[in-house]
């Protein structure tokens, strides 16, 4: 016996090309398939993974036909038991959107059901090479069609150019106003919930649904009420959502919310920074079926676990479900799930699969088995967790510190900004912000995977990625036009160096006498390979000892200020769509605000790259010399020492950011962090320390430790 858990081990049976023209390889997709599903019964709980890219390669050259071979290929395979796969997601036709004909003939190949299924393949194939496609010009044929007919195609489609005329038309032909909601409008959104669950509708248009209906029931509802009518459509249940105490960060919970609205779900959605006890009050006075808790920064990861203690203390019968970009299927079993076994909690990815989970819940016929399930699941992630932190031999941190990076100073002179201080920037001029927009995690935002602009070629859903960027185009050009977002920002520069291992002392001026602040940085303890040395972002600051002088930058950048009104607006119009949009506009435009601001202060404000040019695909790639970490991050993972930067840019003051109690930025389009100059910086992730390093932290930044193990909780390796 090796000690290997089932569930760790992944078989990969090999998948090779079909219809090559030789006979003896007619069989190998359905042998693939037929040995994925002898694994699946024989071998419980292990997976079974294959490169899905060669079953196609005989039809290289015609991207159409292969991703219906995928498509295809996969359609079997999975229902076979395959668990796992190389493939480019991002072009993979859906399965029923695939044309009959084609369809057709790649499933007589892959089953190997027709001898001369190559043959025809070949045939089929000259019709599908380009996008496969003919393009359908727009037209409103639909505009004829039975008012309930129109209304169930605008929620399907989105379109809401007509929706109050058709409401009301639909209003006067029901005998009843609630009629038109139970039905023409459930039927459409029923329609839209099947079609995003299926994969064949994407998470831009499902928002745009949910704001046909929205603007539909808001015209009802005073005709409802006329009647003194409580009897609005059943839905499926009640769930509490909510973004924990001390974050900001709500996009992605907005977008959780519409998706589970589009699938009959009630939502309460308290908003951010919302405090453990009112969550709990509220979930008992509305008496919902489900919580739900979000957060983007690593402290919530805490205060979500103070929620579950809470919801065990105070007898909660109610599921827990966790999600955020920082929260994690792991973090939930090992840190959340433990303190609370009344009821299920469940770490949930992203919206897609929400309605599938909510479903399950609220499902009394379903649930105990996904309880089961989910439980079994979670206690092998905390032994998986166990067994490898107890095979994690961190160094100690004396020995990290002897491994420590060393820059020959002696080779290097720092470059003295041009100013020492800092220096305010009133209404910056988002026009000159544009350029330097990533787009990428825009999409991905709207779950829209693929990088910026190749995404626009994506098979599946390029037309939708487009569609979304125009529209982002044209918020963008309104934003700019009426001024409605403001930027502020704040930078500055100190003298500093390197003390004490991880620590970097800043200084008044020059004459180096007087400490004006002493930033505490984190090492990493992890052995490194290679001869790699073990970094700490204080490394790329010159030693005291050396009697070089050497300065740090900081920086607070925010363009959220008047993001709130507008989205409020757009709230209260029934639009989360372009609520949704701004406030993803606005993360975009503070994240190329501080790419900006870091070129500026590269080229011009420190100037050690006076005579720099880069792309803005090149900036994205930080091909420049540099770099500017944020706390809260890999490199500098203390939120803590956000209060120091704070403190030393006055940056509420100077740029209107604040801080919350977990050192959340608000507004939350705001991106803050120091500025390294020395050519050999760069990024790393500190990982896992021991409590050797924390005592030594407590001792130089005179914290307890208790203190600094709960904000350093995801790194603790002990």
């Amino acid at each position: 016996k090796v000690g290997f858990l089932p569930q760790d081990i992944i078989f990969d049976p090999n998948i090779f090309a079909v219809a090559t023209g030789i006979e003896e390889h007619n069989n190998y997709a359905v042998d693939f398939i037929e040995a994925t599903r002898w694994i699946t019964k024989n071998l419980p709980h292990a997976q079974v993974s294959g490169g899905v890219s060669n079953v196609s390669f005989s039809f290289r050259g015609n991207n159409t036909v292969r991703e219906a071979i995928h498509s295809v290929f996969l359609y079997h395979a999975i229902r076979a038991g395959m668990s796992m796969g190389i493939v480019n997601a991002g072009q993979l036709a859906v399965y029923d959107d695939l044309p009959e004909k084609l369809k057709t003939a790649v499933e007589d190949v892959i089953l190997n059901r027709d001898a001369n299924a190559t043959e025809k393949l070949l045939e089929v194939a000259d019709e599908f090479r380009g996008d496969g496609k003919q393009k359908t010009e727009e037209n409103l044929e639909w505009r004829d069609w039975p008012v309930n007919k129109r209304l169930a195609h605008a929620l399907v489609k989105g379109i809401t150019a007509f929706i109050l005329e058709d409401t009301e038309l639909a209003r006067q032909a029901a005998k009843r106003p609630i009629e038109v909601i139970e039905g023409p409008l459930m039927d459409g959104m029923n329609v839209v919930g099947d079609l995003f669950g299926d994969g064949k509708m994407f998470l831009p248009q499902v928002v745009k649904s949910a704001r046909v209906m929205k603007q539909a029931v808001a015209y009802l509802l005073p005709y409802i009420e006329a009647e003194k009518d409580d009897s609005v459509s059943r839905s499926n249940g009640k769930i509490l959502m909510a973004t924990v105490k001390g974050d900001v960060h709500d996009i992605g919970k907005n977008i959780v919310g519409v998706v589970l609205q589009c699938n009959n779900f009630e939502i309460i959605d308290l908003g951010v920074m919302v405090p453990c006890e009112k969550i709990l009050k509220t979930a008992k006075e509305e008496n919902v079926d489900i919580i739900g808790l979000s957060g983007l920064i690593t402290p919530s990861l805490d205060e979500m676990v103070h929620v579950a203690k809470e919801m065990q203390r105070l007898d909660f019968h109610l599921p827990l479900m966790i999600g955020g970009a920082t929260t994690s299927k792991a973090h939930t079993a090992v840190k959340i799930e433990p303190g609370y076994s009344n009821d299920v909690t469940t770490y949930v990815t992203d919206a897609s699969r929400s309605v599938g989970v909510a479903s399950t819940l609220v499902n009394s016929a379903l649930k105990d088995g996904f309880v089961k399930e989910r439980r079994e699941e979670y206690e092998q992630i905390r032994i998986r967790n166990k067994n490898r932190r107890a095979k994690a031999a961190l160094l100690s941190y004396r020995d990290a510190c002897a491994n420590q990076f060393k820059a020959k100073w002696a080779d290097y002179t720092p470059v003295k900004p041009t100013f020492l201080g800092v220096r305010q920037f009133n209404d910056y001029p988002l026009e000159e912000l544009v350029d330097y927009i990533d787009w990428t995690p825009f999409f991905i935002t709207w779950e829209l995977s693929g990088k910026y602009p190749k995404i626009f070629q994506d098979k599946v859903i390029g037309q939708q990625a487009r569609d979304l960027f125009d529209d982002a185009k044209a918020m963008l050009r309104k934003i700019l036009k009426e001024k409605s977002l403001t930027a502020r920002g704040v930078i500055g520069f100190w003298p500093a160096n390197q003390v004490n291992n991880d620590d970097i002392e800043v200084y008044t001026d020059e004459s180096r006498s007087k400490v004006l602040a002493t930033l505490h940085h984190l090492r990493q303890q992890s052995p490194q390979r290679d001869n790699r040395p073990n970094y700490s972002l204080a490394d790329f600051i010159a030693p005291k000892s050396s009697g070089i002088t050497d300065y740090i930058g900081g920086f607070a950048v925010t363009t959220g200020l008047g993001a709130e009104q507008i989205c409020k607006e757009y709230e209260r119009q029934h639009d989360d769509y372009n609520s949704i949009m701004v406030k993803a506009l606005a993360d975009r435009l503070a994240e190329a605000f501080a790419e900006r601001m870091h070129e500026r202060a590269r080229k011009e404000f420190w100037g050690y790259a006076a005579d720099e040019h880069y792309s803005n695909q090149e900036l994205i790639k930080e091909a420049y010399k540099g770099i500017r970490p944020a706390p809260g991050y890999p490199a500098c993972p203390d939120h803590t020492e956000k209060a120091t930067l704070f403190e030393l840019l006055d940056a509420e003051n100077n740029t209107g950011i604040s801080l919350t109690d977990s050192f959340a930025m608000l507004p939350a389009a705001a991106v803050s962090g120091w500025y390294f100059s020395h050519p050999e910086s760069r990024y790393f992730n500190v990982g896992k320390i021991n409590r050797d390093q924390v005592e030594s932290q407590s001792e130089r930044k005179g914290q307890p430790v208790s203190e600094l193990e709960r904000w350093l909780s995801p790194n603790l390796g002990y």
